[in-house]
């Protein structure tokens, strides 16, 4: 005896890569990304008071991003510095609803392209051991495990430190 499956739930499309818009942050997006820092960050989230030095015009290295739908709804951020010839990826988020759908990668491409634009040779982050899904998405992106920092967060998690070239090595030899 078979059982009939009834069709999966249709929602209509996802948000995904081709329907968010990458752009730097401005304060009017300050809620939804402090926000996003505490559910993706919780004890470790960033406050309003460090982020708003992150937006145009405060004599900062570092740049903070944002994925926005056509609607205007915040659905990620990424927070870029860029010191000389290394860049750091020192944040990126997605709202938990919004997971899965391509939204960190166009964060990741973006930021790259920034990095790469502002003279950075080489892409630094920290990622958490345990955050599988990023650590899959960061080798994709050519990213490799330089060393492991125990303890590095609050909750006594360790960080994987990866790191990317973003020129051209010479040939050896």
């Amino acid at each position: 005896m078979s059982t009939a499956v009834p069709p999966p739930e249709r929602r209509g499309p996802a948000p995904g890569p081709a329907m968010v818009t990458v752009r730097r942050a401005a304060a009017e997006d300050l809620p939804a990304v402090v926000g996003l820092e505490l559910d993706c960050f919780g004890e470790d989230a960033w406050t309003r008071d460090y982020l708003v030095g992150l937006l145009p015009g405060a004599d900062t290295f570092a740049s903070l991003w944002v994925a926005e739908t056509s609607a205007g709804e915040i659905l990620g951020h990424a927070i870029l510095s860029v010191v000389f010839e290394t860049a750091e990826l020192q944040r990126i988020a997605v709202a938990g609803s919004a997971r899965r759908r391509g939204i960190a990668r166009v964060l990741l491409a973006e930021v790259t392209g920034q990095a790469t634009a502002s003279g950075a040779e080489r892409l630094l982050l920290e990622v958490r051991e345990l955050n599988q899904p990023a650590l899959r998405l960061y080798r994709r992106a050519g990213f490799t495990e330089l060393d492991r920092r125990p303890r590095y967060y609050r909750d006594g998690s360790t960080a994987v430190v990866m790191a990317s070239e973003l020129i051209d090595q010479p040939p050896s030899g």
